[in-house]
């Protein structure tokens, strides 16, 4: 049984290994896009053209959107702000984000369109959400990773010997 248990546990390890052999930035890549498809899709719907809000999304924010706080549900302050807001996010934040410029502060701005909406649509968090979330916060700790027009700068600053901003992890994880 022992020299099972060992194989079993020998061949989980080599997978695992396999497994991992996954850039790091290719996995931040395909993170940046999942995160950034469901915004950019959603933006989308807002325009009837350029920079002409569509009807029904300036309605939404003034008559039916209700934010829902400590067990009440209010509206919007500033419902026209709040829609040009959304709707000009909701394109460009997840632009940069394929992109990989300003991944961390994309990332963030989308994270704080994801408690808004939540708060908005409170039944949404288990099915989107809250992945939005998980997505937006790995992206603000890990960055954009080397496929990214941010390690393109840092790169080009770095050789040029110049003190641009640089691409930094927080842990000794290759990206």
């Amino acid at each position: 049984m022992n020299l099972l248990v060992t194989s079993v546990w020998a061949f989980y390890r080599r997978a695992e290994d396999f497994i991992g052999l996954v850039p790091m930035s290719l996995a931040l890549l395909v993170l940046r896009i999942a995160l950034a498809v469901p915004f950019f899709r959603s933006g989308l719907t807002k325009w009837d053209g350029f920079l002409s809000l569509s009807a029904g999304h300036l309605y939404l924010f003034r008559q039916e959107f209700r934010l829902h706080l400590f067990g009440n549900a209010y509206r919007f302050p500033f419902p026209d702000l709040m829609a040009w807001t959304a709707a000009i996010g909701e394109i460009v934040l997840p632009i940069l984000l394929v992109a990989g410029l300003f991944t961390r502060f994309s990332a963030l701005g989308l994270l704080v369109m994801t408690a808004i909406i939540q708060l908005t649509i409170p039944h949404g968090w288990a099915n989107f959400h809250l992945p939005w979330a998980a997505m937006a916060l790995m992206l603000m700790h890990a960055g954009g990773g080397r496929i990214a027009v941010d390690a393109l700068i840092a790169r080009s600053s770095a050789s040029e010997g110049g003190n641009g901003f640089a691409v930094r992890t927080r842990d000794k994880t290759k990206t």
